[in-house]
């Protein structure tokens, strides 16, 4: 699979975020395994609005890669998810989650809910 340009975009294409209740668990988790002086770096990094809380402005990338979401292990990869930067990377079918959503994250669920 071709790679997304992802470096400079500043995390505008990372919200809004649904995810579904084993997502939850598991990003729950990876923030408690985090460092404290780690987690408290990601928490209060100042984002663009409306991007996912856990973007990480100073790596320019998802600060919780290994457990990020579905829907952004698919973006830039699905005709209806496809990047602005790089959109032939898309394939011609539209992403569908496989199981519903319970929220959204920075709307829904925010630091509180992981800490």
């Amino acid at each position: 699979m071709e790679s997304l340009p992802c470096k400079g975009c500043r995390g505008l294409c990372c919200g809004p975020v649904p995810i579904t209740k084993d997502e939850l668990k598991k990003i729950k988790k990876k923030i408690q395994s985090m460092p404290k002086k780690l987690r408290e770096e990601l928490k209060n990094q100042p984002r663009m609005p409306g991007t996912c809380i856990f973007y990480d402005e100073k790596k320019d990338g998802c600060g919780i890669y290994s457990a990020r979401p579905s829907i952004c292990q698919a973006f830039g990869y699905y005709k209806n998810l496809a990047c602005f930067r790089n959109p032939k990377v898309a394939s011609n079918r539209n992403y569908v989650a496989k199981d519903s959503p319970v929220g959204i994250l920075s709307v829904d669920f925010t630091w509180k809910d992981f800490i």
